[in-house]
């Protein structure tokens, strides 16, 4: 059997790529254990410093597998128990890519539908090639992509995230970088080139400091202004007194480049 997830770590980036084309990339329960499990083996590699999420095939992932969640409806209950835990581990893995203590660039090529587009957009950062589509066509079907809708209004304006999810239509890469959806569109040709440039200027940053900084990231868009305060202001205390602060600061002073120690 093919593997879903292709594993390859080279200079402390790790590259996970989905790999069934022939359903593009589509998000079964197998794809979502298999990229879970390659995510926490991540989480516990000292060696592996940044995450790319890429995909081979015409597209970057054409959300749930749809004919798989279509047989369930032949349980007795009509497939409710099913689609409840399908779904709810389709949003573990998200999660676990936010909550995750790596930063997580989307290499996005083709399409990125539905939970697929929900699946670029819970990346840190990402990159699309000029030929990137991303679209939300839930409406279209009777089915409207409501855990898509965390991952968008967590990114994009709530006004361009209802434009998505309520018209269903597609939108080019251009446009997604215009939202704020991606960080960045070049041509297809120099995909490689700027992913790789993007993680190798971050796995040249401490690791202490970045899992630091993403973590109080994603805690402090949940809180009040002055709970967001509070919480950096102790935060950015503790991250001062970290050996990697000391010497990243007296670096400077120095004029000279940091040796991390990662602590």
């Amino acid at each position: 059997m093919t593997d879903l997830i292709i594993r390859s770590l080279e200079q402390g980036i790790l590259r996970l790529t989905l790999n069934n084309p022939q359903s593009r990339n589509a998000l079964s329960e197998a794809m979502i254990d298999h990229l879970k499990n390659a995510l926490d083996q991540a989480a516990s590699d000292k060696q592996v410093r940044v995450i790319i999420l890429a995909a081979n095939g015409s597209a970057f992932c054409s959300g749930h597998d749809l004919k798989e969640m279509t047989k369930a409806r032949q349980h007795n209950d009509g497939g409710r128990a099913y689609f409840h835990q399908a779904i709810s581990n389709s949003s573990d893995l998200m999660k676990k890519i936010v909550k995750h203590r790596l930063p997580v660039i989307a290499d996005i090529r083709g399409i990125a539908a539905a939970a697929g587009c929900q699946l670029a957009a819970s990346c840190d950062l990402a990159i699309a090639s000029e030929d990137a589509q991303f679209v939300t066509p839930g409406v279209s079907i009777g089915l409207f992509c409501s855990t898509p809708m965390v991952a968008l209004t967590r990114n994009i304006s709530s006004k361009h995230a209802m434009e998505m999810l309520m018209c269903g239509d597609m939108i080019s890469a251009r446009r997604a970088e215009q939202m704020g959806l991606v960080n960045k569109v070049v041509e297809l040709s120099g995909m490689d080139q700027a992913v790789q440039q993007m993680a190798e200027k971050i796995a040249h940053r401490s690791s202490m400091t970045l899992e630091t900084g993403k973590s109080a990231f994603y805690a402090q868009l949940e809180m009040t202004l002055d709970e967001a305060y509070d919480y950096t202001s102790s935060v950015m205390a503790e991250n001062m007194i970290k050996n990697d602060a000391c010497e990243g600061i007296n670096a400077f002073i120095e004029k000279r480049s940091p040796q991390w120690s990662d602590s």
